[in-house]
């Protein structure tokens, strides 16, 4: 069975599709293969995984972890949810934009997000189950979040008026992630380039 990527919304970041066995009795899939994520360019060492539930109009994040440096594999397996990512690399040329996409447990898509992306979502069913593996474990001391509405970064949510935790309500913007010291950790480095040999 075939995983493929539908998308690269921004650099690093991918929409995954896995292929899926179907029939009168129910459905089969391979949500991830090292195999076959190695081949993508995606990630292959996963160190935790996690499994929320929220209700309708719940969005949570915007999120992210720079010690250990997280990425997040992101899925929906039941319900429907927006799951964002907002590129906070300093330095990158897709600097605070954002990307996002309706995942569910009919369309199956995850979203990877690598480290240097805060990542969120917003609930749109009445109720949704997220799954996410992560490439590092939690550490609580090294996490923090960005403001869900901040104007700098502008994300279209699909809710008017979304139930917040008290700590993502009062998260920092953009602005003040860049000016913390903890921002240079995630310092955009540019893939190098490779030189053609002319004969």
């Amino acid at each position: 069975m075939r995983i493929q990527v539908e998308s690269r919304p921004l650099e690093n970041m991918a929409v995954i599709v896995p292929e899926v066995f179907q029939d009168s009795r129910g459905f089969f899939m391979e949500t991830y293969r090292a195999d076959q994520f190695r081949e993508l360019g995606l990630p292959v060492n996963f160190a935790q995984d996690n499994h929320s539930r929220s209700v309708k109009g719940v969005v949570r994040g915007l999120h992210f972890q720079w010690e250990p440096a997280m990425g997040k594999l992101m899925r929906v397996p039941l319900g429907r949810a927006f799951l964002v990512g907002v590129d906070i690399r300093k330095g990158s040329p897709t600097l605070g934009r954002w990307a996002g996409v309706e995942c569910s447990g009919e369309n199956r898509r995850q979203v990877w997000a690598p480290a240097g992306f805060a990542r969120g979502f917003a609930v749109l069913s009445d109720m949704a189950e997220i799954q996410y593996k992560c490439t590092g474990m939690y550490n609580a001391g090294a996490e923090s979040g960005i403001l869900w509405n901040d104007p700098a970064i502008g994300i279209e949510w699909p809710v008017a008026d979304p139930i917040l935790s008290a700590k993502d309500a009062q998260a920092r913007t953009l602005a003040d992630w860049l000016a913390s010291a903890e921002s240079n950790l995630f310092a955009y480095h540019a893939a190098p380039e490779v030189a053609l040999a002319v004969g």
